[in-house]
């Protein structure tokens, strides 16, 4: 196995510094490999390179099942580290019960097929909607039941992370948006991080791919996914098509000094960061492990 860099997210669990995304691979979101076969030869390259930690969640359909059937096909499973995720159902939020919060962590390791999960990171939907306490209660009795080692968060804006850090819950980290087009965490988040301790785990590292050479000179794309419209907002809002061009002209430049890619660098930025554990790349049709 290939050393990559490495962190420590709590005592005794290290992770690799870049986490196989796999947002991708839901059916619905076509931006993967286009079979199960061609999933797992893709996950077996990017371990045998050193990244062994995956990201998932439980709504990312048949996704802890395909991660379930690689981590048994390993001859050491827990070589891998898989983060999953609990997002209740939006529509029926306000109906959460125990019972529902307790079927999800059940099916996670199922699914899985794991005694443990390594690391649940939690969504709420609606900060009007009650029950976001009684959630966080809830994971902290799985946590102590075994069932769960490490909890995090997903989507959280600082406020609300501050009110669950001072529940007593003990969580290690916070996924979140973070790129050099969208700079938010360092307004509140980065402080916050600094004075509980909380790590951030940033995804939209490349915002779908618009941070890689593939845009530079090009037009503005006229058909986008849900994916690309997200971030073309982002563009937008920091200056337009032309802005973006001149920092993918000033990447380009940075990455042609280091014989690397303009993705590179714009990844290499974000973990640079203060409080960035690691960051989230998402797992293509094409395995990009000796580029990572």
């Amino acid at each position: 196995m290939t050393e990559v860099e490495r962190v420590e997210l709590a005592p005794g669990y290290t992770i690799s510094r870049v986490i196989n995304g796999c947002w991708q691979l839901t059916p619905d979101h076509g931006g993967g490999p286009g079979s199960e076969t061609e999933t797992l030869r893709i996950f077996s390259e990017l371990v045998e390179h050193g990244f062994t930690t995956f990201d998932c969640a439980d709504i990312y359909v048949g996704v802890e099942q395909v991660l379930g059937k690689f981590r048994r096909s390993l001859a050491d499973p827990d070589t891998i580290q898989i983060h999953t995720k609990f997002a209740p159902d939006r529509k029926t939020l306000h109906t959460l019960s125990d019972a529902d919060i307790d079927a999800s962590i059940d099916r996670s390791l199922k699914r899985l097929g794991v005694e443990q999960l390594d690391l649940l990171q939690f969504h709420w939907w609606d900060y009007d909607t009650p029950g976001l306490q009684n959630l966080v209660k809830r994971l902290v009795l799985a946590q102590q039941a075994g069932k769960i080692r490490l909890l995090g968060t997903t989507n959280f804006d600082t406020e609300h992370m501050r009110e669950i850090i001072s529940s007593g819950a003990d969580i290690v980290s916070l996924q979140a948006q973070y790129s050099l087009l969208d700079r938010r965490p360092e307004k509140q988040m980065t402080g916050l991080a600094a004075q509980t301790g909380v790590v951030l785990l940033p995804y939209g590292v490349l915002a779908g791919g618009f941070l890689t050479g593939k845009y530079l000179h090009a037009p503005s794309p006229s058909a986008m996914n849900r994916s690309l419209q997200k971030y073309r907002l982002i563009i937008d809002e920091i200056g337009g098509w032309d802005a973006l061009q001149e920092l993918l002209g000033l990447l380009d430049k940075i990455a042609s000094r280091h014989g690397t890619s303009i993705g590179a660098i714009a990844t290499r930025w974000v973990l640079d960061q203060p409080h960035v554990a690691a960051v989230i790349l998402g797992v293509g049709s094409q395995s990009r492990a000796r580029e990572n």
